[in-house]
């Protein structure tokens, strides 16, 4: 499972005892995700000018530590489920070798405000690696 994106721990996402609000996971999850299509060659910006967008509409969380203001979170993130107009990916935010959260995000293929399938050069490049 590749790293994906890290960042330090910043105050503003901390709470008085020094310990991430749960929002900021998801934010992180989201900063990972731009990534982790950006690695496979997923070209949005392409995909957009020919009238495709993906929506987040399910996300999970599952806590099993804290990360502290003045750690290094790292977010790896892989597929976890590639459906017809779906797919999942699983993200790991973890500080050193402690995992803090494991963020499952589904995201849907859309095409003029309706789901529509994956393109095949889509799966093909989010399958690889």
């Amino acid at each position: 499972m590749p790293q994906v994106w890290s960042s330090p721990v910043r105050f503003v996402e901390c709470d008085q005892q020094g310990i991430v609000f749960n929002a900021h996971y998801l934010v992180w999850a989201d900063e990972a995700a731009s990534s982790w299509w950006a690695g496979r060659g997923v070209d949005w910006p392409e995909l957009n000018g020919r009238g495709l967008e993906y929506v987040v509409v399910a996300s999970t969380l599952e806590w099993r530590s804290s990360a502290r203001h003045g750690d290094t979170v790292e977010v790896d993130a892989e597929l976890d489920e590639l459906g017809r107009t779906s797919l999942t990916v699983r993200f790991v935010i973890r500080v050193g070798e402690g995992l803090c959260c494991e963020v499952r995000t589904t995201y849907v293929c859309i095409a003029g405000g309706s789901a529509t399938p994956w393109p095949e050069e889509i799966r093909e490049l989010v399958s690889e690696g």
